[in-house]
């Protein structure tokens, strides 16, 4: 039957097989799936005709876009002109990578729309709620602040801590935010209200690292959370329960980030080189990661956008029951998902990284060699087609999220890099500097698409909210603004 509707797809473009002018291709899925067999192509066919040819080949109800890849490089014209300026030959067959794209686009930030004040020390961290319409952010003066997206204000000051507040997090559900301090306590916060429940949860002794949240595909509404510190512990706790159910041990030295992946497991890097995968229900170790040198610092995963917004999207779609939330949240995870593994990548204090299939094997799939200095932060784009990295090397770096192959270079900072966060049809990619400057960057064509100076002094927290309106941003300046377009 594929093959039928291949002849098909290829006379549509009015292919004349015997001629010595046409490529042999095939087709693939970004994963390197083949789609049906290889086949004759003339010449002068581009991205428009191949998009016919996949649409048909997939049968696609709707039309879908895709962009066309030959060996990491965008095919943008007639198959004819990009073998000729790349000397391919065409005794081999070309294999040919067809890649989705989001059907919807999100518009670039251009103008800072609000500069509000209120923290009296250093933003730390900026996060939008999953479904985009709150906004927190935590501050070296102890406080959690929640600002009203509509008016542009203030909303609620969230006190208790004693210390500087390292690290916040929405449940995927939306209903609670946590945060961890650097005296190591966590609180939960009602984001309706702005108030505590219950008091403050301790246990770690040392600083709070990371905080990850169980997804809401696995469990809603959302009550476990589990937290990373510089003790050398990572802890699973219950939100409704406000009490700590299981302490992953087993780290020799402080654990740097943690992450709560999609198929149940929690991952845990460490400063003893090593990243531990633990399975949920006992909070057993079931796999170790070695290949790193040197301390691990930054832990990503393929699925983390997917994770983080759970049942919520660009549309702004309302659910009225969590079990609503959590088929949703399934249905958006494994669609995103696909046949492929979740995949994982960890940075490390000498400057590489590591592209991992922890469900497939404990080995390194591949190691991503080529920033300078250490790497802040590493982010898979929402579709898990690209990976990028921020580094003290002033430099942001894309990569491609299946094999790790480096993609490009993003210059342009004249400081370090802290922070990214994607737009969420995965076309752009945004990065807050020490130069306090922001940038928006293109993902197709590599370039510089919009700089957003503005701040007063280094920016260290900056996010993208799921519905691509707006960007928050906040750093040494102590005031947190508001982009838009």
């Amino acid at each position: 039957m594929a093959d039928v509707k291949m002849m098909e797809a290829v006379e549509m473009q009015g292919s004349e097989t015997s001629s010595g002018n046409n490529v042999m291709c095939l087709l693939t899925d970004p994963e390197g799936e083949p789609l049906g067999s290889s086949l004759y192509l003339p010449q002068n066919v581009g991205p428009p005709q191949l998009q016919e040819i996949v649409n048909k080949l997939l049968s696609n109800e709707e039309r879908l876009p895709y962009a066309f890849y030959i060996s990491d490089q965008e095919l943008v014209g007639q198959l004819g002109a990009y073998l000729q300026k790349n000397k391919v030959s065409v005794e081999k067959v070309l294999r040919i990578v067809y890649q989705p794209q989001a059907i919807f686009r999100i518009r670039p930030v251009n103008r800072c729309s609000a500069t509000i004040a209120g923290h009296t020390e250093a933003v730390l961290s900026v996060v939008f709620s999953p479904d985009g319409k709150s906004l927190a952010s935590g501050s070296g003066d102890t406080t959690v602040r929640l600002w009203d997206l509509n008016t542009q204000t203030p909303l609620f000051t969230c006190s208790g801590h004693k210390n500087w507040v390292l690290s916040i997090a929405w449940s995927p559900d939306g209903k609670y935010l946590i945060s961890g301090s650097k005296a190591g306590e966590l609180i939960i916060w009602d984001p309706q209200t702005g108030r505590q429940f219950g008091s403050p949860l301790t246990g770690h002794k040392k600083w709070i690292t990371g905080i990850s949240w169980e997804p809401a595909h696995l469990q809603a509404p959302c009550r476990r959370f589990v937290s990373s510190s510089k003790d050398g512990d990572a802890r699973v706790w219950d939100a409704s329960l406000r009490k700590c159910i299981m302490s992953l041990t087993g780290h020799t030295l402080a654990v740097t980030c943690v992450k709560w992946g999609g198929d149940g497991m929690i991952y845990t890097s460490s400063q003893d080189c090593t990243i531990k995968v633990w399975e949920t229900t006992q909070g057993k170790l079931i796999r170790e990661l070695k290949g790193h040198g040197h301390w691990v610092n930054s832990l990503a995963l393929s699925t983390e956008y997917t994770l983080r917004t759970g049942p919520f999207d660009h549309t702004g779609k309302t659910y009225s029951s969590p079990e609503e939330m959590k088929a949703a949240a399934l249905e958006r995870y494994n669609k995103m998902k696909g046949n492929a593994p979740e995949r994982l990548v960890s940075g490390s204090d000498d400057f590489t990284m590591i592209l991992w299939e922890p469900s497939v094997s404990k080995h390194p799939k591949t190691r991503l060699t080529g920033h300078q200095q250490l790497v802040n932060h590493v982010y898979f784009s929402p579709d898990g087609q690209w990976l990028a990295s921020a580094s003290f090397d002033k430099s942001v770096k894309l990569w491609n999220g299946i094999t790790g192959k480096f993609v490009a270079s993003f210059r342009g900072h004249v400081g370090p890099v802290y922070q990214i966060s994607w737009s969420a049809d995965s076309r752009l990619l945004l990065s807050g500097s020490k130069d306090s400057t922001l940038k928006v960057w293109d993902i197709r064509t590599h370039k510089l698409k919009q700089d957003l100076p503005g701040h007063a002094d280094e920016v260290f927290a900056v996010d993208w909210s799921p519905d691509g309106e707006k960007v928050a941003s906040g750093g040494k300046d102590r005031v947190l603004k508001l982009w838009m377009n």
